[in-house]
């Protein structure tokens, strides 16, 4: 199956305006700031949801790639989602200031960023750029 999360030529604007829920709309409009100003990077739509900042080319050992951003959000219906690549092992420092927030692999879920400390969330990003970048690129 080919991988559908690939960089496309779509308005992340036009994206983020189309959000219906206002304090998500207003929490991808800052994050997109942030990770701008943080990265150094035009903002890129990958596939139809993920709005991403750079990119590198991954190979697991079964054969699998292709390639992602280097960091990312997407503001879904329940949960913003901060995509923070290399995982959270890493970053516990960070965390244990964060405020509240739950992760998967490779995803920090918010519930709104007016909950969590901006300082450490810049942070938290501006590291994980920080180590893929110098992993991959």
């Amino acid at each position: 199956m080919a991988n559908k999360t690939i960089p496309n030529n779509r308005s992340v604007v036009d994206f983020i305006n189309a959000v219906e829920h206002p304090k998500r709309k207003k929490d991808a409009f800052l994050l997109l700031e942030w990770m701008q100003e943080l990265t150094g990077q035009e903002a890129v739509m990958w596939g139809d949801s993920i709005v991403g900042f750079g990119s590198y080319h991954y190979k697991y050992d079964s054969g699998r790639e292709g390639d992602m951003p280097l960091v990312g959000f997407s503001p879904r219906k329940a949960k913003m989602v901060v995509y923070i690549m290399p995982g959270f092992a890493r970053f516990n420092d960070l965390l244990e200031q964060l405020g509240p927030y739950k992760t998967g692999s490779s995803c920090l879920y918010m519930s709104t960023l007016d909950k969590v400390d901006h300082d450490i969330l810049k942070e938290l990003i501006k590291r994980s750029f920080t180590y893929m970048n110098q992993k991959y690129n």
